[in-house]
């Protein structure tokens, strides 16, 4: 399905950090009514969508539900592992400028040396307002160390320290404090140099189909945005009659999922509970509709390798 196919591969190539996945759900669910969580829920939209930082939640009420008519959900997660740009990212070492990064999830430590690094994410001001931004070009890089100075890397294998190996360099002399501040900055068109930032750096290489047959897809963010995507979708064809159909797209899955966006935090709970209240129902209608109520949580498994 060529189609479907091309648009999925959009999808992954626009969504390089969970806001940026958020922001591809919400062009993808036309008809949807933007609901703010800070606005009282009193004629709530048939057909709606919420959204909270790096997370979204969209439903879908057909004619003739009652209050404690029962949620179909489907589940995924907006967040992927990779490196995430320090509060403090300014460093330097024997002439490098370089970023300090932390180890987000569960990376494959090696997957990320030697590739074309860009940086994406929000951009918080001094006044709480915040900033998409993608920086899609060549900025940062984790080089390997060179086979001459590791001479049993074949043999032995590569050994990674996460907190040393992974620093990636992006020029050549001393640091400045508040040097890449000013720069994202500018690059994002703000006045001012944001005052705080949730980064990630991605690999600028973007989602292919290859094989002879065209039969392989290849993406950075599989997991779980593949699952993102297919919910959405999966939600502006649907067409329900005897359920809500409910889609959450969480964030921090990758680091435990206990935060106000993770699926530990209150969100959904808090949702799907207004969208009964809304409708008239009661404390009671709520549970009635959780107990007719199922989920199923979306994600990536492993299945096999060939070469193992």
């Amino acid at each position: 399905m060529p189609a479907e196919l091309d648009d999925l591969i959009a999808y992954l190539d626009a969504s390089p950090s969970p806001w940026h996945a958020v922001e591809s759900s919400l062009r993808r669910l036309p008809g949807f009514t933007r609901v703010e969580e800070t606005a009282p829920w009193i004629d709530v939209p048939a057909r709606g969508v919420t959204v909270r930082d790096g997370a979204l939640i969209a439903w879908s009420i057909p004619d003739g539900a009652t209050p404690s008519t029962g949620f179909r959900i489907g589940g995924a997660h907006t967040d992927s592992p990779g490196l995430r740009v320090k509060p403090r990212p300014d460093a330097d070492s024997v002439g490098w400028k370089q970023l300090a990064v932390e180890v987000y999830g569960g990376i494959l430590n090696n997957t990320w040396l030697d590739r074309d690094l860009a940086v994406a994410g929000r951009l918080v001001g001094a006044d709480g307002t915040t900033t998409l931004v993608d920086i899609a070009e060549p900025i940062a890089r984790v080089p390997q160390l060179a086979v001459h100075l590791d001479r049993g890397v074949n043999d032995n294998g590569l050994q990674l320290d996460s907190q040393r190996h992974l620093t990636p360099v992006w020029g050549v002399g001393a640091a400045q404090t508040g040097e890449f501040a000013t720069w994202i900055g500018e690059r994002a068109g703000l006045p001012d140099p944001p005052a705080w930032w949730e980064l990630c750096l991605y690999d600028l290489q973007g989602a292919a189909v290859l094989g002879a047959d065209r039969s392989l897809l290849t993406s950075a963010r599989l997991d779980n945005q593949l699952s993102c995507w297919a919910a959405t979708v999966a939600l502006a064809a649907a067409a329900p009659a005897d359920h809500i159909a409910v889609i959450v797209l969480n964030d921090h899955e990758e680091v435990g999922s206990a935060s106000t966006t993770g699926a530990q935090g209150p969100f959904l709970e808090t949702v799907l509970e207004r969208l009964v209240l809304a409708r008239g129902g009661t404390r009671d209608d709520f549970h009635r509709a959780l107990v007719a109520s199922g989920c199923i949580s979306a994600d990536n498994a492993h299945a096999v390798h060939p070469n193992y």
